[in-house]
């Protein structure tokens, strides 16, 4: 992993390693609006971490839910009604409550009505997005180089993880670029749904949303997207 020398911590693992032991030592709850096939297996990882994880979606209790969450997790995976109405209901109790919250626009360079909600929910701040490049290219119509997701992170005011081959996590003006993935993990389905909720349990313990968002990639190591739909 790299980052700018003008922004480089002192030891950026001891950075990413305290971050993850204030996951495990304080416990967030992070709510998860989230793709079907992946619910399961994210619970479980963010237990793993530390986190305690929530996923209702239904209308009746998704705002008391959200209302208690330290962050939430906005995923496109499984774009029904019921999903698109609870991701409306649970940013605005995080917007109001100053909870941050976290995009995957899984698959939106696919379906014209994803890309949509996408550009919808984006114009609501989130505090990061975790996506890849074609999914970024979607969203932001244009290159995914540094120099595109430096303008695109400063223009909204969010942490862009691009995630691949290796994953690139941007600011305004920080860059990281992480590269300690295995080819298998494009294998097991829901691996890119569970880095998107990483980044939420890191977020609730640490403000700067770009330390959460790389602390939350480098370990464990985030995958191109989720791959399901």
């Amino acid at each position: 992993m790299r980052a700018p020398q003008s922004d480089r911590p002192e030891n950026f693992p001891a950075m990413v390693a305290d971050v993850l032991d204030r996951v495990r030592s304080r416990r967030p709850r992070v709510h998860c609006i989230t793709n079907a096939v992946a619910q399961n297996f994210t619970a479980n990882m963010l237990l793993a971490a530390g986190a305690v994880p929530s996923m209702t979606i239904a209308q009746k209790e998704v705002r008391a839910f959200a209302s208690r969450a330290d962050a939430v997790l906005v995923n496109l995976g499984t774009f029904d009604p019921e999903r698109q109405q609870a991701s409306l209901a649970a940013i605005a109790v995080a917007n109001k409550r100053g909870i941050p919250w976290v995009l995957d626009p899984v698959f939106i360079e696919r379906s014209p009505p994803r890309a949509a909600f996408a550009k919808k929910l984006l114009a609501k701040r989130p505090r990061a997005l975790r996506l890849n490049a074609a999914e970024f290219a979607t969203l932001s119509g244009g290159q995914t180089d540094d120099a595109a997701l430096a303008r695109f992170a400063k223009a909204r005011r969010a942490v862009v993880g691009l995630t691949g081959e290796k994953d690139f996590v941007h600011d305004a003006s920080r860059l990281a670029v992480i590269d300690n993935g295995d080819p298998l993990m494009a294998r097991v389905t829901a691996m890119g749904c569970v880095a998107s909720a990483l980044v939420g349990a890191c977020l609730a313990v640490e403000p700067d949303a770009w330390k959460a968002v790389t602390s939350a990639l480098t370990n464990p190591r985030t995958v191109p997207p989720c791959g399901s739909g």
